[in-house]
């Protein structure tokens, strides 16, 4: 095998050039004139060239045109050797978890949650995004994100963590309805709350209509207490102004949905796995104080 450039050849010749001599050089790597003296004969063997003429009166050298050669391809070998050392010893670029999250659900608890990860996580890049139960688990299918929580039917499925939400018939404290067909205050079609809400009046035998859609829980909840329509909600996303419903009402009990966090089929990454243990140990408490 052919001889490779010894770093540390190429600094102390480099040095001898930039010095003007062995005994400026010697001092500059900290090394003795004589090793540097068997370094410069060392890579002159190497590379089969004189590459320094040397005035013994004196004690300035000059270059070979070989040596001149050599010196500009032992800067740049450096200078990469250097620059590269440089972005080893840096901290590494942080690595990105991508999650969804349900789109009533992004602006209430889980803001102050998920920035309290980021500031504890620096190395980690959290990207969310926030959408319908129903797109997120195509996010996930499709590999475009890493976990999801999503709401859905208890049990539906395999998950990482799971957590109970008590739903409730809400209307306007101070504009109450009472029409028929049912007028509906709701999400877009694919939402579990509208589903439900739905099957439990048509179970009843009543007839309904949506008398509002929205693509965010603040509409929803503004729409409710307008006395636009009712509405089946989560527990905690009843405001004052508006007024739960009862059997008394005509509106019955509801079995609770599911929060679950769920990943994709792609194996999850350390940062992912980091991600989900914070969620699962942390997202209880946000749920049951509503912070």
């Amino acid at each position: 095998m052919r001889p490779t450039f010894d770093l540390d050849l190429l600094r102390t010749f480099v040095a001898v050039v930039d010095f003007g001599g062995f005994t400026r050089a010697a001092e500059q790597v900290h090394l003795t004139q004589s090793t540097v003296s068997q370094q410069i004969k060392k890579l002159e063997a190497n590379v089969g060239h004189v590459l320094l003429l040397r005035d013994k009166s004196s004690g300035s050298v000059e270059t070979t045109e070989e040596g001149e050669l050599l010196l500009s391809y032992s800067r740049r070998l450096l200078a990469t050797a250097a620059e590269a050392m440089e972005i080893m010893r840096k901290p590494s670029a942080p690595k990105t978890v991508r999650l969804g999250v349900p789109e009533d659900f992004a602006g209430r608890r889980l803001i102050n949650l998920l920035s309290s990860f980021s500031a504890a996580s620096p190395q980690i890049r959290l990207d969310t995004t926030s959408g319908w139960s129903v797109q997120l688990c195509r996010l996930l299918d499709a590999g475009e994100i890493d976990l999801a929580l999503i709401k859905r039917e208890p049990g539906d499925g395999a998950c990482l963590a799971s957590w109970k939400e008590e739903l409730v018939w809400v209307e306007s404290a101070r504009h109450p309805i009472r029409s028929d067909p049912v007028a509906l205050a709701v999400f877009p079609v694919g939402c579990i709350y509208r589903t439900r809400a739905i099957r439990a009046i048509e179970a009843d035998g009543r007839r309904w209509r949506i008398a509002y859609t929205s693509q965010g829980l603040m509409g929803v909840q503004a729409a409710v207490a307008s006395g636009l329509g009712i509405s089946l909600l989560p527990s905690d996303a009843v405001l004052s102004e508006h007024r739960k419903l009862t059997p008394v009402d005509g509106f019955g009990v509801q079995p609770g949905s599911e929060l679950a966090l769920v990943k994709g089929r792609l194996r999850l990454s350390a940062e992912a796995k980091f991600l989900a243990e914070f969620l699962t140990d942390r997202l209880y408490s946000a749920i049951s104080t509503g912070s």
